[in-house]
Formats: C-alpha cells, sequence, structure tokens
C-alpha cells in the first residue's frame, strides 16, 4: 500500500529536513517565546534530559535491532525496529524541543573552561553535524519504504542511504549520551 506518493519522496524529504532544522535552531538560539508552550514544574524541566538519555540508549538498541534484523533477511522485524527508532526519535525531539523553548535556549556547560573548549564543544559539534546530516537521510529512507511495497524497495536506494542513515544516528545519538554525561553526570 502506497501512504506516499512516489514522486513526492525528495521534495517532501526536503520540507520535512527544512521545517524541522528550522524549529531546532529556532527553540536552540531561544527564538521560540518561552510562552509558545505550557508551563511545567521545575522537576519535569529537570528530569527531561535524564529521560532523553534513556530515549537515546533505547534508540541506539532499537536501530542496532534494526540493523541486524535486515542482514538476517527480516525485513517485518527490521521495519518494527527502525519505525520503533524514529519514534523514539520524536520522542526525543519533542523533550528537547519542549525543555529549550520552556527554558528559553541549552543550559550553559557546568564544568571547567578547559573541557568545555577541548572536549565538550568539540562533541558537541559532532552531535549536532551528524543530527543535522541525519534528518534528511532518516526522512528519505522513511519515506521510500511508505511509498513503495517491500518487494520494490530494492530497486531503490533505500538500503544504501539507510545503512549511512543508521550509522551517522547510532553515532549521533551516543555522542548525545557523551554530552549528558559531560554536562549532566560529571560536571
Amino acid at each position: 500500500m502506497e501512504y506516499v506518493s512516489r514522486d513526492r519522496v525528495t521534495p517532501l524529504t526536503a520540507v520535512l529536513s527544512v521545517v524541522s532544522l528550522i524549529v531546532v535552531f529556532a527553540a536552540a538560539g531561544g527564538r521560540i517565546p518561552q510562552s509558545a508552550v505550557p508551563a511545567a514544574p521545575g522537576w519535569v524541566l529537570e528530569s527531561i534530559p535524564h529521560l532523553n538519555v534513556v530515549i537515546s540508549a533505547t534508540a541506539i538498541a532499537t536501530i542496532a535491532v534494526g540493523w541486524r534484523a535486515i542482514r538476517r533477511g527480516n525485513v517485518v522485524a527490521h521495519r518494527r525496529a527502525m519505525l520503533a527508532s524514529f519514534a523514539l526519535f520524536g520522542a526525543f525531539l519533542t523533550f528537547y524541543l519542549y525543555r529549550l523553548i520552556a527554558t528559553g535556549g541549552p543550559d550553559p556547560f557546568p564544568g571547567p573552561e578547559t573541557v568545555y573548549l577541548t572536549v565538550y564543544l568539540p562533541v558537541l559539534a559532532i552531535h549536532i553535524l551528524l543530527a543535522v546530516v541525519c534528518i534528511p537521510l532518516v526522512y528519505y529512507v522513511l519515506l521510500l519504504a511508505v511509498s513503495r511495497p517491500i518487494s520494490e524497495l530494492r530497486q531503490t536506494s533505500h538500503a544504501r542511504i539507510g545503512r549511512i542513515a543508521a550509522s551517522l544516528w547510532l553515532i549521533s545519538f551516543s555522542l548525545g549520551i557523551v554530552v549528558y554525561v559531560l554536562g549532566h553526570v560529571l560536571y
């Protein structure tokens, strides 16, 4: 069953990617007013980074399960795991953006300046770069998957782009956990 018209995969990928990135960078830059989201108690805002690290670790597991399933030829398990990964990414992003908007932007790094400049910023920069690159790749493979029957996916770039997307997604989620550990556990 075709959920997305085949000829709309690329333009829809572009639109979703641009809109997603605009929202993320607007929230991170404090451009979305706090009044745009309902107020939450402080404990809720403080718990979001901890919840998001659990979501990230779970997403790493579901991506790995999906990758393993497709390598074994289990398309159904692959599809379930990758859809779960996408849903986890959506949940992560929702909580992350809510917190950014509700608090007016990202928290300052609480550790020493040397660690901030030599470890935290480079890890954060790579994490952000990979996340930005992943967004259109993930949308593209997802839209390819819902625009064609499983039997036709082999004639598309789904597998090739999917391997790249999954690899970068795993690294990005992993580096996000490193950022969490640096900003919430070590310092």
